[in-house]
């Protein structure tokens, strides 16, 4: 019967890889998503089959319960709230690898564990309680319930402090292995992700979501070690390593090292004064000037999310190509609140992968473009992050919006972006801001464009 489950697990972890592989472009993304599925049930039904199994009634109740939540959340949550709920299921997995780490280490009162057990037990609850607890208040950092950043005199000595004391209670529960020491380094470890996480805001966002996703996954490949499973060791690795990689692109995105975005200071926010006046125009206006153009590049950001515009975005688009327009998007990789998110939005709107490109591929192309219709982005397409050295994204590779011949930003407000710096594109004199929320203007563009052929 071991035979059989092995077998079980190995075919589950081809399926997984199979999965993350074509999950890797949009175009087989959703069918990347059925394949590891299909991994992953194969590898819950097997795990009954374990000799010794027992508490049958809470486990289905768990795996019902779970699979109804997921269900629901799948159906209802809106696309605008998708980063929340990739951080919370992320600190869910890692959760539960701690959970598994705590009950594997529980067993140390009987000296069950060897010394290699203990350690990958440890590393695994510690890994996995900082991507709990860290994911969670980004979760709530995401939901705006709490606020985008918090800093503190001395606030890396004391995370420094808290790591150190949650490694010196791990070691002292191999020596003396009692429920206090075992429930301190818990603690210490849940409070040590919270700390990690309070200085997070602007658009490191999306790295911090990749980096608790590789965390996840690292977690669970220890566990799977110590528990001698191998779908938790392959899966875990998987996703521990495709997690650094993203956590690497992100950050490369963003240009800083690994390093600078694990011990630095996250998404420091400081106050830039502009020269200038914002001009704002008119949704007719900016839709008249459409009729004439021939090149245009649509930049797509969060207020396109949270207006669900994105619908009426490819709506316009196509309008704009029955008419003749070069029409593309710009994708910035930190553009929204987690890695890909307006990749999936336009996906979503059934918009062609042909026209969605990389700022690496379109960046030359701005100065060639008549109109650049910025859509609720905001720090992606700011001038500052190339000359201003006290702007918190000074460094960051922008899409380069300033050099088109126009700009149009469509934005509900005059307010700042996701880093707290003010943008010096809304002030430069080829940008005109048309004011509102992104989905009535948009649809307000393409009935002026409509009653004008």
């Amino acid at each position: 019967m071991n035979g059989l489950i092995q077998v079980i697990y190995y075919i589950a972890a081809i399926l997984f890889i199979i999965g993350l592989k074509r999950m890797s472009s949009p175009k087989t993304a959703a069918s990347g998503v059925t394949w590891a599925g299909l991994g992953m049930l194969g590898a819950v039904v097997v795990s009954f089959l374990f000799p010794g199994m027992h508490n049958f009634i809470l486990i289905f109740t768990a795996v019902f319960l779970g699979a109804i939540i997921a269900w629901y959340a799948g159906k209802k949550v809106p696309m605008t709230a998708m980063p929340e709920m990739i951080a919370l299921y992320n600190g869910m997995g890692g959760g539960a690898a701690a959970a598994i780490a705590a009950i594997e280490l529980f067993k140390l009162q009987n000296n069950s564990l060897s010394l290699v057990m203990f350690i990958l037990a440890v590393s695994g609850a510690l890994i996995g309680s900082v991507a709990f607890s860290g994911s969670i208040f980004a979760f709530l950092k995401l939901r705006d319930w709490i606020k985008r950043a918090q800093h503190f005199p001395g606030q890396q000595a004391v995370n420094a402090v808290t790591l150190v004391l949650t490694i010196f209670a791990g070691v002292l529960l191999y020596f003396y292995p009692t429920p206090l020491w075992l429930g301190l380094f818990f603690v210490l470890s849940v409070v040590y992700g919270i700390l990690m996480t309070i200085p997070i805001g602007g658009a490191d966002m999306p790295v911090v979501i990749a980096l608790y996703n590789a965390f996840t996954g690292l977690a669970v490949a220890c566990e799977g070690f110590v528990l001698g499973n191998v779908a938790m060791i392959i899966a875990g690795t998987v996703v521990g390593a495709s997690g650094t990689l993203l956590t690497q692109l992100m950050a490369k995105a963003m240009n800083r090292s690994v390093t600078n975005v694990l011990f630095a200071r996250f998404g420091a926010t400081s106050s830039v004064e502009v020269a200038g006046t914002m001009k704002a125009m008119e949704i007719s206006d900016a839709a008249t000037m459409l009729n004439y153009v021939e090149r245009v590049i649509i930049v797509p950001g969060y207020g396109m999310a949270v207006a669900q515009a994105q619908q009426k975005v490819w709506e316009l688009v196509s309008l704009l190509l029955e008419k003749g327009v070069d029409v593309k998007f710009a994708i910035h990789p930190v553009a929204g609140r987690m890695p890909g998110h307006m990749n999936v939005l336009l996906a979503e709107a059934g918009v062609p992968y042909d026209y969605i490109y990389d700022i690496e591929d379109i960046n030359n192309d701005f100065a060639n473009t008549d109109v650049v219709i910025v859509i609720g982005a905001n720090d992606v397409v700011n001038p500052s992050a190339r000359t201003d050295k006290n702007s918190p994204i000074y460094g960051m590779p922008i899409l380069n919006a300033d050099r088109a011949k126009q700009i149009f930003v469509i934005k509900r407000g005059k307010g700042a972006g996701y880093s707290g710096a003010e943008n010096t594109l809304f002030y430069n004199d080829k940008t005109h801001m048309v004011y509102g929320d992104a989905k009535q203007v948009i649809t307000k563009m393409i009935q002026a464009l409509k009653s004008n052929e």
